[in-house]
């Protein structure tokens, strides 16, 4: 593979920068403290094209590569991680999971509303994912969710839980058992006995609304059905599998601006007469995380650059959201310790980008979950069946 980007991937890149410069972190520290949906940051990010950033221009889309769009996650994680998982969850598992999955009349009725963020006055829509419930987070096979079928309709009932962008999903990615096995459902949030209920309060990733959903005798078209009946689980893998590239890109995005915020203090901070920065402790922190963040990218860019050719990444996938989660735990955890009791307080970028770096650990399925997988992808070579 060429190591390199393209002369086009660093002019989206450039451009990518300056959104996020000019229109994201001046607002970050706010946005944080009010703990609500971005509207007018995601209204100008559709209108860039950033949320049909994969899809084709068919569909109003920004019809990028899988590269170029992790250039984009990782230049607005750097300012917001919230708005970087925004914007992760609903391309990678709601959008591509249409483009890939769907019918040429679902891709024609969803794809350019979920690329255009809906024409509404009460802010962008976006998509929803809606696996994990109560009582089955990273085992699909506890899902209690189920369909029947009824006179060329679905009727659906369950509750579904840290359902992201839920507030303001327009559609929701549903899935349910039926008869046939896991299945995956396109809801429009409108459909009468679908719920939007309790948002939950989180540490970190403060603007990302984390909701319930609740589906009470919810009447689906049977043309809503995404794939054929029991494709569910298939469908479930292959997005959680983007999205896990997906948020190893916002790692190394906040990684990246943890280490620049910590950099330009050390140089400023002044302890003993000299800059922080001449002290060995200092030099050992900011060089362990360069080193961690090197391999980090090359790892994240390669993965996309194997999703853009079409290769299976489950192995890869995996071992990017596992080491990104540490990377940005790690990074974030040192450059609080460089800055001392400034990295500490609320009124310093660094509180945010630490709390927001530790959710990358949970989202998209616990690091544990990944170490299985990896696991499993290991052993298989040697006939050893690994369970979770």
């Amino acid at each position: 593979m060429e190591f390199a980007l393209s002369e086009e991937q660093k002019m989206f890149l450039a451009m990518f920068e300056d959104f996020s410069t000019n229109e994201i972190a001046p607002l970050a520290e706010d946005l944080d403290h009010e703990e609500t949906p971005p509207h007018d940051v995601l209204r100008k990010a559709a209108q860039q094209g950033f949320l049909g950033a994969t899809l084709p221009e068919a569909y109003q889309g920004a019809e990028l590569d899988f590269v170029s769009y992790a250039l984009l996650v990782e230049s607005l994680a750097r300012d917001c991680v919230s708005i970087a998982v925004m914007l992760g969850s609903h391309v990678s598992l709601v959008a591509m999971s249409v483009l890939e999955h769907g019918t040429d009349a679902q891709r024609e009725a969803f794809l350019p509303l979920l690329a255009s963020g809906g024409e509404v006055r009460t802010g962008v829509r976006m998509g929803g994912f809606a696996l994990t419930e109560p009582d089955a987070g990273s085992d699909i096979r506890a899902l209690r969710t189920r369909a029947v079928r009824d006179a060329g309709f679905y009727l659906i009932d369950g509750v579904k839980t840290w359902v992201a962008n839920g507030e303001i999903a327009g559609l929701f990615l549903v899935f349910a058992e039926v008869e046939e096995g896991l299945s995956a459902f396109l809801i429009p949030a409108d459909t009468p006995g679908l719920t939007v209920g309790y948002r939950e309060p989180t540490l970190g990733l403060r603007n990302v609304p984390f909701n319930t959903i609740y589906l009470e005798g919810c009447r689906v078209p049977g043309a809503h059905l995404l794939g054929k009946e029991g494709d569910g689980q298939a469908i479930a893998e292959r997005a959680q599998q983007r999205l896990a590239i997906t948020l190893g890109a916002a790692g190394l995005g906040v990684s990246a601006d943890s280490l620049d915020v910590a950099l330009q203090f050390a140089t400023e901070r002044i302890q003993f007469g000299v800059p922080i920065a001449e002290k060995q402790a200092i030099q050992n922190y900011v060089a362990q995380s360069a080193v961690e963040m090197e391999a980090l990218r090359y790892l994240t860019y390669h993965a996309a650059w194997l999703i853009d050719q079409g290769s299976d990444v489950r192995f890869d996938a995996s071992v990017v959201k596992a080491f990104g989660a540490q990377v940005a735990r790690n990074v974030t955890n040192r450059m609080v310790q460089v800055m001392g009791g400034y990295g500490y307080m609320e009124d310093y970028p660094m509180a945010r980008k630490y709390r927001d770096a530790r959710g990358l650990a949970i989202i998209g399925g616990p690091t544990e979950l990944h170490h299985v997988r990896i696991a499993q992808e290991l052993f298989s070579a040697w006939d050893v069946r690994i369970e979770p």
